[in-house]
């Protein structure tokens, strides 16, 4: 697993890699960070966006249609987000959740 954390800005502020964890999952990490932190969404929405079929969401910059980014809200404000990358979209999401709860109160 690849976790990285930015703020609100989509600046990288945190990263940690698993040993073994996937190298390509890098960027990935980080991109879902940045998606969830511009967008102020989670990626899951595009995800499900694509799923339903609406796939021209895929043609706005900086969207990745993968689960597993989520924004960090304190005080009713966005303040950053962390993306995770490296297991199935499911897994990535559930270990992302799980960083932004301690957060996201």
């Amino acid at each position: 697993m690849n976790v990285a954390v930015v703020v609100s800005g989509g600046n990288l502020v945190a990263f940690a890699r698993m040993d073994g964890a996937q190298l390509a999952s890098i960027a990935v990490a980080e991109h879902k960070a940045v998606a969830a932190a511009r967008f102020r969404q989670p990626t899951r929405l595009f995800e499900d966006a694509v799923q339903k079929g609406i796939v021209a969401i895929t043609t706005v910059d900086g969207v990745i249609a993968l689960r597993g980014g989520i924004p960090l809200v304190e005080g009713g404000k966005i303040v950053g987000a962390i993306g995770c990358s490296g297991g199935a979209g499911s897994q990535d999401e559930v270990v992302c959740t799980a960083g932004a709860d301690t957060v996201n109160k």
